[in-house]
């Protein structure tokens, strides 16, 4: 959420920054909210020291035995100018909090204005894209030989876009998962497993909610209305929710694996078929919590290992600044990592990095005490660190041979009792 003393600063400047991620952005009716409530409330305080001094007067002339019907009929009237200043304050307020949630983060300065992501800005490539001097084949192919995954039982058992993984399929995504890992704790971040079910309140904080409610799985009965999580994002922002922290333990730096959930498969293209979207993936996330002073630095921190993951692996790929309307809803600034699919003749994002600046501990509450003294709201950053299932299509597509084997990387191999090949079963 944004502070409320950028919009009363320059409410025409924070429109205007605001509408170069969302042209619909209006911040008006927040401005006359605000101003209302204001004075409301400055109302509802000089209404009630008035009837405060008035109610100690009544006090002292009736131990005087004095006549106070006068002033008791004016607290009476106060009292109920005070209630319905109070009734009407509650629906402006809850109008003023929906609002404000609704609006995205601001776009940091530098980031190119526009709506159309083929403006988005390569910063960084790595490797080339293979060259096969045979037919090659998508992954969907490859697998007809391999029987690394059944789709057809997976739609048996929850319908089209939940992959069912077998036999080295399942030990191959299990090896990546942990090799990721076995990265980031390199690299300095603590390690957490946070449930993949979580409170309403714990989506809004992360910025989920409400803008993004149709695209959520959840479960809604008389015992339980809990959201599926789209990515441990959610979870992991959620830890210190409420919480003040100390200058001196930030900045905090946590990753964790869990299944991610989302509704929005997309449409069931040429291009979309397989693992290419589905609606459960695996994921290994980076989060961060740390003064505004060092965002930058943990940004740059959650690029670099992600780059260690890829390069390890010798995957080609390129990382994308994107441009304002092409930023998720709760980022200042985004970089998508995409790695080069073959099949797909395109790339796809395997990770997406955001700093998040002080969005979402405004909306969970969480902040820090500087050495000073002062409270101040932590920023806090995040990046898939990686998903899985494209970079699985990758790994696939990229080390295929001609007779339909695939090399496993060597950093892979450790995991897998030392197997470098995938060799086609029939």
């Amino acid at each position: 959420m944004l502070d409320i003393k950028l919009i009363r600063k320059d409410p025409n400047a924070i429109e205007k920054k605001l509408k170069t991620k969302d042209p619909s952005v209006s911040i008006q009716k927040i401005v006359d909210l605000d101003q209302n409530i204001r004075e409301i409330k400055t109302k509802l305080e000089q209404l009630k020291a008035h009837r405060n001094e008035i109610s100690q007067k009544i006090g002292d002339l009736k131990r005087q035995s004095k006549d106070v019907t006068d002033l008791m009929n004016t607290v009476s009237s106060m009292a109920e100018e005070i209630h319905s200043l109070d009734h009407q304050i509650g629906p402006m307020e809850e109008q003023y909090t929906a609002l404000m949630s609704s609006l995205p983060n601001i776009p940091m300065d530098d980031i190119h204005i526009s709506q159309d992501p083929k403006d988005n800005v390569v910063i960084k490539e790595f490797g080339k894209k293979p060259q096969f001097n045979f037919p090659f084949k998508n992954h969907l192919e490859l697998n007809e030989k391999l029987d690394l995954f059944d789709f057809k039982r997976g739609a048996k058992i929850a319908g089209t876009g939940w992959p069912v993984y077998r036999g080295l399929g399942a030990r191959l995504e299990w090896a990546l998962l942990n090799y990721m890992i076995d990265i980031h704790i390199k690299n300095g971040f603590e390690q957490w497993m946070p449930p993949a079910l979580v409170k309403r309140d714990v989506m809004y904080g992360s910025g989920q909610l409400p803008k993004f409610e149709n695209q959520q799985f959840k479960i809604n009965d008389a015992d339980y209305h809990l959201y599926l999580i789209p990515t441990a994002e959610v979870p992991l922002n959620a830890l210190h929710s409420d919480e003040i922290l100390s200058e001196e333990e930030l900045p905090l730096k946590y990753i964790a694996y869990t299944p991610c959930f989302r509704r929005e498969a997309g449409a069931a293209g040429s291009q979309e078929r397989g693992l290419i979207r589905v609606h459960q993936f695996n994921k290994v996330e980076m989060f961060a919590f740390t003064t505004p002073e060092k965002s930058m630095e943990l940004f740059d921190l959650m690029m670099k290992s992600a780059a260690e993951i890829l390069e390890g692996l010798g995957m080609h790929y390129r990382n994308v600044l994107l441009v304002t309307g092409d930023m998720s809803f709760a980022s200042a600034r985004t970089v998508d990592v995409e790695v080069w699919l073959p099949g797909q003749n395109r790339y796809y994002e395997v990770s997406s990095i955001s700093n998040c600046t002080d969005y979402q501990s405004r909306r969970s509450r969480i902040r820090f005490k500087t050495k000073d003294g002062k409270t101040e709201f932590v920023h806090t950053l995040n990046g898939s660190g990686l998903a899985t299932s494209r970079l699985m299509v990758g790994l696939l597509e990229n080390n295929q041979n001609a007779d339909g084997s695939v090399n496993i990387p060597k950093v892979l191999q450790k995991y897998l009792g030392g197997i470098d090949k995938l060799i086609p079963l029939r």
